[in-house]
Order: structure tokens, then C-alpha cells, then sequence
């Protein structure tokens, strides 16, 4: 106690010592934000102006508060530049002073309340020397609470001052890629149109090209800027597609898309043919596919390697079709620049002798500098390295000023740094950043560009002339084990089913397109899709993923189920032979050929077709019709068979589902066709009876009519009744006469007489097996 006392008698008296225990958690009591910071990389004779806006987080009102800028030493390395911006609270150990003026008051701060300021002060006030560097440079509030009555930083923001009035001897080469990548968007179907247009899954793609949009301004902020655009095929070819007309799915059909957006496309596609003109510009493989999720998973299934070696074919057609430029296809690039040796060996597997990593997988421990990104690493191929601090520099939301500021000057930052760790010798930078970066990313990164516009200490260098630079001896060139691949990363890799499912579309397709005799309208829409299924963009979003592939197998399996055998029913054959028909059905909008159809019986012994157990014939068939094959077939024995028809490619590959139907086989005995040839001669006899009865009662009603017309000319009623009585008479005597002569001519009469068999008519019914005349 006696030793206690004096001293925490001073700490009452010397409220400075005490401020030194309430730093840390004091000095955030207040959020000071820069929003911005003009010039970035100040000159001699500029003066530097910093606006933001002070906020209390604290529970009491701030009075008698000043705020000022503290300016501090010139930092000699990287890993400083680190450490400050890391830093959160205020040091005095570290912090430095504040400058004397300018200064600005503010009487009261009260809680919650934003308040803005700005202040500004000539270069050389800040007496930043003459070789210039890398400068911190803070904004703090000093000021009292009503619980503490003595000056103390209540809050302090600190950034960045890159200061170089003199170009450097020899400047650092910098490329920086600028990305233009997108998602998946069009999907493996089109329409029946003559110029068979694409169908979009969705019409996002359009709020991106928008005005304002995220491709919109990657375009708009590039084409000024000294970048290397990189660039995926599919998004241009999805581009030309959407500009030359498109329609979007809606439910089980799909619309057409709209003229407004079909101007969107063609004007955004312009926009980008005039900024890429004289600029170099590197082509990724078709849709981008994700690399390490190819050689983690996708070398498990055989002909995954294929899907890359066709995308990165298919590259360099597509942008210089559609963009009128050459572009380089011989690089690759791995998500987020991670690499290990399979990552590689997949790589360059199609082609690529350049792929592009980052300083986070391929290390530099054991050197104090930062190195020239191209180092040679077996094979012919090159790892272009790109710096993983400046790559990474404006990920995370760069919506708020303060943000956006803050990390475009810790980039400008660092590349001066860079340059004066060997200021004697010169070294080649690349950055690769974000594959998609957000509109306020986009504008950050430009931002951070132009701040290096004045080419003091940086120089811009295209990727192309990057990878050929020379390479530091020094440099790593080992390629990290893949145990060493990043875990984040692994999870979020398409996983082997994806593989499994493009392996099967694959396959199907190879099936399919022999038979076709336009194949163009089939193989590229779902070709390219396939492609789209190994994209990168996919990361994060395993359902979307797994919702497109099963969406391109439905699209390619309702084309191959539009050829199809016609299902039939059971067949009857009687006899020893006879053919049996099978029919195959072709709703395609082209003609279908080179496929054979089989016809196979379960029982060769009973019946063969075409003498043989099974039987096959080729068969084509025309867009939208039907075409029917006859199987020529013999019976042995009765009973059933079951019959089998498939259809096959001509190399021999089953094509389809099969068909299978049932035949009764019911042989003809000479017995059997005696009773049916006795039968159809009954029918013939009966068919001859009803044909004379017929004409007999004809006659007689012909008989009658005449005898009615001859009533008029009837004569007298005596000379009618001795005329009658004269031909009774004659009557008798004829049949007397005719009756004799019946004997020798075998009864033969009159073709009008009744049959001599037939007696007279009785009205009782008739017995069985009777004959009756009606």
C-alpha cells in the first residue's frame, strides 16, 4: 500500500498514463471513415485532400473534439504495409503524431450522428522526403466524454500514401487480367426454327448487360485501361446468340426473347469488338472448365479428359468469329490459381504451356522480394505466377466509399513497394483477379489502375509477353503436393457423379448422331452443353449444377426417344409362311439413317424368320413419318412365340429400347382345308340358289305388270269364256303330250318351273336341317 499509493496518486494527476491502459478499447469509441483520398499517388506540388464522415459508437456524447491527420515514416517493406492495415485500434508506439495544422473542431459529436469532414493539406507539408515511398497515413479524433475529462483518441482510420515524384530507373512490369466471365446460361435444347435458335435458361444474362450492369462495366471501365482481357468463348458465344435472336424457357415450353434485349446484346457485343481492337486478349477454354475439379474427380471417368480437349478446340473459333481478333489459347487457368501436379498434368493435357497460379500455392518463403511471375517448370510448360496480395485486393463488398478507398491505396501501396525492393532491377507483376467481380469491384480495380496511369514506378505488360519474360533464377519452381491443395477448395469441386453424368450424355449422343443425317442440328447445341456442365461458375452452387445436367440429358433423350419402335399387339399366323410387319416411328424434324432393324423369335424351331432364327434390315425414315419393314416368316409348329425387334446402329450398337410382342403360330392340316374348301363351296351354291330365285320372281312380276296393261283390250265376256275353255282344253292335251315326253328327256322343264323336288308349301314349321326358301 505504501508503494501502491504515490503511484496511483500520479496516474489521477497525469491523465496521459492512464490513457496509455484505455487505448485499445477506447480509441474505436468512434468509426472515422475515408471515403476518399485525392490524389492516390500524390506529386510534388499536389495537395492531398481527405473527405469522410465521423460516427459515434460510443453511449456519451464527444465534446471539445479535434480531428487531424498523422502522417507517418516511410515503410520499407511489404510486410509493414501488412501489418498497418491489419491494425484497428490506436498504438502511440506506432501511431504517429498528428501534424499541427490543418486541424478541424467539432464542439459536439453526439451518438449515432454521422458527421462529414474534409480536410486538405499541401505535399509539402507533410514532409515526405525526396526519394519518396510508401507513407501511412491516418485521420484520428481526439476529444473527451462526459465520464473522462481529459483529450484522448477516440477513434482513428488509417490508409495509405504512395509517394514517388520521380519515376523509379527501372519500373516493375505490371498485367493485370481483366475477366470477362460468366455463368451458364444456355441450355442443350432449340427451337424447330430454320435457324434453330438457342434456348436460354433464364434471362439473367440480360440484367448483366444492361447499362450499369456487372458485364455492362467491366466493358465500359476496360476499355480505357491498360488490362489483358481474358475472356470465356461461351459468354461471347451466349452474347451473338442472345443478339441474333434467342427464347427462354417459361414453364414445359419456352418465348421468344425480346427485341429491347436483342439491341442489349448487339450493342454490348460492339462495345467489346471496338475495346479489345489492338489489345491482347487470351481466350479460356469453352465455358471455362473448372481444372481442378477435372483432375480431383473427373480422371476417374474415362473420357472426361475429352470434354477439355473439345472446349479448349473450340475456343479460339469462337472469339475470333465474333470478336474479329486473334486471341492466345495455350493458357489455362485453375481456380484461384491453386495448383498441384494433377492440376497441371490436366492442363496442359489439352494444349495449354502457360497456366496461371498464384503466389499462395507456388511459394516464396526463402526470398525478401517479390519475384518475376513466369518460372519454367518442366515439359515446356510455364507457371505464370500471379501476386496473391494484389489479386485478392478488392474481393468482399466494395460497396461503401470507405472500403473501396481504403483497398485501392493499400494496392498502389503495395506495387511501389515491389518496385523499391530492387529498385535495380526490373520485374514482371501479374494480378489476376476475381473471375466475376461485382460492378463496385470492377470499379475499384479500375480505379487502381488509373492510379497507376503516370507509370512512375509501373509499366503496363500484356499476360502473353509476361509468361515469356525471364525468369528469376531465385524463384520457386516446385509445384506443392496434393495434400496441400487448399480444403476450401476441394469441398467446393464437382463431384464425381457430375463426371459419371457428362460420361453418359456423352455417350448417348455418340449413339445418336450416327443415325442422323444432319447431325450439326443435334451435336453442337448439346455438345457445348456438356461443356457448360464442367464450368467453374458452378462452384457454390451444386444444385443449380445438378439441375442443368439432368436438363441436358432430358433434352438429348427426348430427341433419341422421337425415333422409336411402334409398339404392336398379338399376331395370329396361320399357315407355313407369311410376313410380319414392324413399324418404326421417326418425329424428328430430319431423316433418320443407317440403322438396322432385328427381328428375333424365342423358339427358332417353331417359327423362323427368314429361315433363320433372327433376321435384320436396314431402314431409313423420312423427318415426320412412319416406314414399315416386312419379316418374311415360316411356321414349323403351333403354338406361341415370342417375337423381339430392336433396333441397332451399323457399327453394332443397340439403339433404343426393344420391342416385344407375342405370335400364334396355327398350322394348316389337308383335313382342315378340305372342310374349309367344302365350306366356301356351300357358299358359292347358296350364293347361285338366291341369284335364280331372284331372277325368277323378277320375271314374274314382269309377267304381271303385262297383264294388267292388256285389261283395256280384254273382249267380250261370252268370247272370253269360249276362249278360255278352248285353251283349258289345249292345255290339257299339251301336258298329256309333255308329260310323256318327261320320261325320255329326264323330266327337263321350263326354266320358270318350280324344282322337281320341291313339293307343295306347308305352313308347319320347318325341322331340323331343313332348307326353307325365302
Amino acid at each position: 500500500m505504501a508503494v501502491g499509493a504515490p503511484l496511483l496518486a500520479g496516474l489521477l494527476q497525469n491523465p496521459s498514463a492512464a490513457q496509455a491502459a484505455e487505448e485499445t478499447p477506447v480509441s474505436r469509441t468512434v468509426d472515422v471513415s475515408i471515403d476518399t483520398l485525392t490524389p492516390s499517388a500524390p506529386v510534388e506540388g499536389d495537395t492531398v485532400t481527405v473527405t469522410g464522415t465521423l460516427t459515434n459508437r460510443g453511449k456519451r456524447t464527444i465534446t471539445d473534439a479535434t480531428v487531424n491527420l498523422r502522417v507517418g515514416p516511410r515503410m520499407d517493406s511489404r510486410s509493414e504495409i501488412d501489418q498497418v492495415a491489419r491494425r484497428k485500434g490506436f498504438r502511440s508506439d506506432s501511431d504517429p503524431r498528428p501534424l499541427d495544422s490543418p486541424e478541424i473542431e467539432i464542439k459536439r459529436l453526439a451518438v449515432g450522428v454521422p458527421q462529414d469532414f474534409r480536410i486538405s493539406v499541401p505535399v509539402a507539408d507533410l514532409d515526405l522526403g525526396d526519394e519518396g515511398g510508401v507513407y501511412q497515413l491516418g485521420v484520428s479524433l481526439t476529444g473527451q466524454t462526459s465520464d473522462a475529462r481529459w483529450n484522448r483518441v477516440l477513434g482513428i482510420e488509417r490508409t495509405f500514401l504512395p509517394y514517388q515524384p520521380e519515376p523509379t530507373a527501372k519500373r516493375t512490369q505490371l498485367t493485370y487480367l481483366w475477366p470477362l466471365v460468366s455463368s451458364a446460361h444456355i441450355s442443350a435444347d432449340t427451337a424447330s426454327d430454320e435457324q434453330q435458335s438457342p434456348v436460354f435458361q433464364d434471362d439473367e444474362l440480360v440484367e448483366e448487360l444492361r447499362p450499369g450492369g456487372r458485364l455492362d462495366q467491366m466493358v465500359t471501365l476496360g476499355k480505357d485501361l491498360a488490362v489483358t482481357w481474358v475472356i470465356d468463348p461461351d459468354l461471347l458465344a451466349s452474347v451473338d446468340a442472345m443478339a441474333n435472336g434467342y427464347r427462354v424457357k417459361d414453364g414445359t415450353g419456352h418465348t421468344a426473347g425480346t427485341e429491347a434485349n436483342r439491341k442489349l446484346a448487339e450493342r454490348w457485343l460492339g462495345e467489346l469488338e471496338k475495346a479489345v481492337q489492338g489489345r491482347k486478349v487470351v481466350a479460356l477454354p469453352f465455358a471455362d472448365p473448372d481444372l481442378a475439379s477435372l483432375a480431383h474427380r473427373g480422371k476417374a471417368v474415362p473420357g472426361s479428359l475429352g470434354h477439355l480437349q473439345s472446349a479448349t478446340a473450340l475456343a479460339g473459333s469462337t472469339v475470333e468469329t465474333i470478336l474479329h481478333v486473334q486471341p492466345a489459347t495455350d493458357f489455362a487457368w485453375p481456380v484461384e490459381g491453386a495448383v498441384d501436379p494433377s492440376i497441371m498434368a490436366v492442363a496442359t493435357s489439352a494444349g495449354a504451356r502457360k497456366v496461371i497460379a498464384r503466389s499462395d500455392s507456388i511459394q516464396d518463403d526463402d526470398l525478401s522480394y517479390t519475384p518475376t511471375a513466369a518460372r519454367p517448370i518442366g515439359g515446356g510448360a510455364t507457371a505464370v505466377v500471379s501476386d496473391a496480395e494484389l489479386s485478392t485486393a478488392f474481393q468482399g463488398d466494395m460497396v461503401r466509399a470507405e472500403t473501396s478507398t481504403l483497398a485501392v491505396q493499400e494496392f498502389l501501396a503495395q506495387t511501389l513497394a515491389i518496385t523499391l525492393e530492387q529498385p535495380q532491377d526490373r520485374r514482371s507483376v501479374v494480378v489476376a483477379p476475381q473471375r466475376q467481380p461485382s460492378v463496385s469491384q470492377a470499379q475499384a480495380m479500375a480505379a487502381a489502375v488509373r492510379g497507376l496511369g503516370a507509370k512512375r514506378w509501373t509499366e503496363p505488360l500484356d499476360l502473353v509477353a509476361a509468361a515469356a519474360a525471364k525468369p528469376d533464377p531465385d524463384a520457386s519452381t516446385r509445384v506443392p503436393r496434393a495434400s496441400q491443395y487448399p480444403k476450401k477448395l476441394r469441398d467446393s469441386e464437382l463431384p464425381v457423379d457430375a463426371f459419371r453424368d457428362m460420361k453418359t450424355t456423352g455417350d448417348e449422343l455418340d449413339d445418336f448422331k450416327v443415325i442422323l443425317s444432319d447431325a450439326t442440328r443435334v451435336v453442337p447445341p448439346v455438345g457445348t452443353a456438356i461443356n457448360r456442365e464442367m464450368s467453374t461458375s458452378w462452384r457454390g452452387r451444386t444444385t443449380a449444377a445438378a439441375i442443368y445436367r439432368v436438363d441436358v440429358q432430358d433434352v438429348l433423350r427426348r430427341l433419341t426417344k422421337s425415333v422409336v419402335l411402334v409398339d404392336k399387339s398379338a399376331l395370329t399366323l396361320s399357315g407355313r409362311s407369311a410376313t410380319i410387319p414392324v413399324t418404326v416411328q421417326n418425329k424428328l424434324l430430319q431423316d433418320v439413317e443407317g440403322l438396322v432393324l432385328r427381328l428375333t423369335s424365342s423358339n427358332g424351331t417353331r417359327l423362323k424368320v427368314d429361315g433363320d432364327t433372327s433376321a435384320d434390315l436396314p431402314i431409313t425414315v423420312r423427318a415426320g413419318h412412319s416406314q414399315s419393314v416386312k419379316f418374311p416368316a415360316s411356321a414349323n409348329a403351333n403354338g406361341q412365340v415370342s417375337m423381339t425387334a430392336q433396333l441397332y446402329t451399323v457399327d453394332g450398337t443397340p439403339y433404343g429400347s426393344p420391342m416385344t410382342f407375342s405370335v400364334k403360330v396355327s398350322e394348316m392340316t389337308p383335313t382342315v382345308m378340305l372342310v374349309i374348301a367344302g365350306g366356301v363351296l356351300l357358299l358359292v351354291l347358296a350364293g347361285v340358289r338366291m341369284y335364280s330365285q331372284r331372277k325368277r320372281l323378277a320375271a314374274r312380276a314382269a309377267e304381271a305388270e303385262a297383264d294388267t296393261e292388256s285389261e283395256a283390250d280384254a273382249p267380250s265376256e261370252a268370247e272370253a269364256e269360249a276362249e278360255t275353255e278352248a285353251e283349258t282344253e289345249a292345255e290339257t292335251a299339251a301336258g298329256s303330250t309333255a308329260g310323256d315326253e318327261s320320261d325320255t328327256a329326264d323330266g327337263a322343264g321350263q326354266p320358270s318351273d318350280p324344282d322337281a323336288d320341291t313339293g307343295s308349301e306347308s305352313g308347319d314349321p320347318s325341322g331340323p336341317g331343313e332348307k326353307v326358301d325365302r
